[in-house]
């Protein structure tokens, strides 16, 4: 039984291992050494800014890129074939190949990219996916489709996992490690979906029980998805390699005399990614010219892309391959959509007027990568062996007639408006925290001034009352003090009178309309009328000081409440300055009053004399 040297990157027995390219092989090791200026997709598919963008809806013409890859014999080959040389010569360095029709004649083609068996996986990556990985995280679609003969190392090429030996990883490994490299997973984000066309049935490959998906397209666009396939978001590599490993394990395969694991089905994979544009924001200055300024959000942008990776299943011939029964059935339904593929391929190469996309689900799915707006990149696998120089020659017409395929390439851009509400919240909820820190340090210095000038105006209270107090003492003193002097002198006067009776029953008939005695009572009820009215006073001014300090206790500390208590207490200072004078002027006349009675007692003693 026939086996392959590059199923799955299994190198079997006696299979030629390939070497590492030397440094000769990367002189051209990127498709767009190859592009002419007129196909170049230029500045447009450069890594550039967000601005860049602004007219993408023009389209970018692009043309699909074919690279061939010759796969080195296997074990069966080097004996079967020991006496024969290979079908083809490469020309790399020409981006040449040449198909022996016999050992005297040959077809030459040209390519964009010729690998040879000896050619490494990370060159074939780098030649074959890397521009279309670049041009799916700038925005738009891409496609990295695998062709070819049954065993030629198609899975090897886009599928291996690179477990035991890094080097040997596929397309999809390095894809998605370049993709995580560039991303940011705080604001974006990287979903897969992993599926296989079989018997023109869609399957998920990471959900079996998923096996009958359908095909919508979307009637203004022409969009194709699949809402049935399970989505997974991606956030490491190891993750994204364990959902591989969990795909291959799910699709079908067989023994067949080409491949001892031949894959009867479509492999699928569809790489989702989001990515938020960073926009400059936009600064009004203020009108105060203070320094702060206004920002206004730029409208934020998200860049839907998709990347398809696709690893069809093997051409064959039955009389090759030896399939029977439901593998028969297997060979021909694989047959029939490769074919689908290639008449839609050949309509799109002759300008036809009616591709028909819609014989197979295979080109329903694959609208978007040829004639669409998808920048596609197709590698065919061959074999060396003279004995399949048919199917070898069918591989390598199919990749002529898909490089005069030309796409429109078009970046998927749109509003995003949920980021935009999300950033017009967060600016709210740091506008609102502001507004309360500075609320709450305008509430702390008011009461700090209201707490300041209540401390003052206590002092001033304080200062007043003591003064007060001390002037209140000052009068009461001078006051008893003359008091006790009037009252010393009237006693004085009294016993003068008891003594000299005589001189004044004399004199009171002498002088009927004086009466010193009278007089001396009248003064000291004024005295006294005055006390009472001083003490009313005190009283009074004792009774606001005491509203006013209940008022000021329950903390209402108005201005004009405040000016009103300031204004009582100098009208009862000034009352009371105004009785301090009358009592002066009452102490004057009392002294007046008492040197007077002197000295009409004095005259009246002298007139007894004489």
């Amino acid at each position: 039984m026939a086996s392959t040297a590059y199923r799955n990157g299994t190198l079997q027995k006696g299979a030629v291992k390939p070497i590492t390219a030397t440094s000769s092989n990367f002189k051209s090791s990127s498709f767009k050494s190859r592009l002419n200026p007129s196909q170049s997709p230029g500045s447009a598919l450069r890594r550039s800014s967000p601005s860049s963008f602004a007219a993408g809806n023009d389209g970018v013409p692009g043309r699909v890129r074919v690279a061939v890859r010759l796969r080195p014999r296997n074990a069966e080959e080097l004996v079967a074939d020991a006496d024969f040389a290979d079908c083809v010569e490469l020309q790399p360095e020409l981006k040449r190949l040449k198909l022996r029709k016999n050992n005297w004649d040959s077809d030459t083609y040209e390519f964009d990219e010729v690998l040879t068996e000896f050619a490494s996986q990370k060159r074939v990556y780098e030649v074959v996916a890397k521009p279309v990985v670049e041009s799916v995280l700038d925005g738009y679609n891409g496609t990295v489709m695998a062709y070819g003969q049954t065993g030629t190392g198609k899975t090897f090429t886009l599928g291996r996992l690179g477990g035991e030996d890094t080097s040997c990883r596929g397309i999809m490994v390095r894809s998605m490690e370049d993709i995580l490299a560039d991303i940011s997973l705080e604001t974006d984000s990287v979903c897969v979906s992993y599926l296989q066309l079989y018997m023109e049935t869609i399957q998920d490959l990471l959900n079996p029980v998923n096996d009958n998906i359908s095909i919508v397209e979307d009637p203004k666009t022409g969009d194709v998805s699949l809402p049935g396939a399970t989505i997974v978001e991606i956030r490491d590599q190891q993750s994204f390699v364990e959902l591989l490993r969990l795909g291959e394990a799910h699709r079908i395969a067989a023994n067949t005399k080409l491949n001892t694991e031949s894959s009867r089905s479509h492999a699928i994979l569809m790489i989702h990614v989001k990515r938020s544009v960073v926009g400059g924001d936009e600064s009004l200055s203020s009108e105060t010219n203070n320094g702060s300024h206004l920002v206004k959000p730029s409208k934020p942008l998200v860049r839907r892309s998709k990347l398809v990776i696709v690893d069809l299943a093997g051409s064959e011939r039955v009389h090759k391959s030896g399939s029977e029964g439901h593998m028969l059935e297997e060979a021909k339904s694989i047959n029939l959509s490769l074919s689908a593929l290639g008449k839609c391929i050949n309509a799109l190469a002759e300008n036809s007027a009616h591709v028909p996309v819609r014989d197979s689900k295979l080109t329903r799915l694959l609208k978007d990568s040829f004639g669409g707006t998808a920048r596609t990149s197709l590698i065919v696998t061959i074999g060396p062996s003279p004995r399949h120089r048919g199917e070898t020659s069918t591989t390598i017409l199919f990749g002529q007639r898909a490089m005069k395929v030309e796409n429109m390439l078009k970046i998927k851009e749109e509003f995003d408006y949920k980021s935009l509400s999300r950033k017009l919240e967060i600016q709210l909820d740091k506008l609102i925290a502001e507004n309360e820190r500075q609320q709450k340090a305008f509430d702390d210095e008011v009461e700090r001034i209201n707490l300041e000038a209540q401390s003052r105006i206590s002092e001033v209270e304080r200062n007043f009352a003591d003064a007060l107090e001390k002037e209140k003492l000052k009068c009461q003193m001078e006051y008893m003090e003359s008091v006790k002097k009037l009252e010393e002198k009237m006693v004085l006067n009294q016993r003068k009178q008891e003594s000299n009776g005589f001189i004044s029953d004399r004199y009171n008939r002498e002088v009927p309309g004086v009466s010193v005695a009278e007089e001396v009572a009248e003064v000291r009820k004024l005295l006294q009328n005055e006390m009472y009215m001083r003490k009313a006073a005190e009283e009074e001014l004792n009774k606001l000081k005491s509203q006013f300090g209940k008022y000021m206790q329950s903390g209402s500390c108005e201005d004009t409440e405040t000016s009103r208590l300031h204004k009582m207490l100098q009208d009862e200072t000034h009352q009371k300055k105004k009785l301090e004078e009358e009592i002066v002027i009452l102490r004057s006349q009392l002294m007046q009053l008492t040197f007077e009675a002197e000295q009409v007692f004095d005259f009246v003693i002298l007139f007894m004399l004489a």
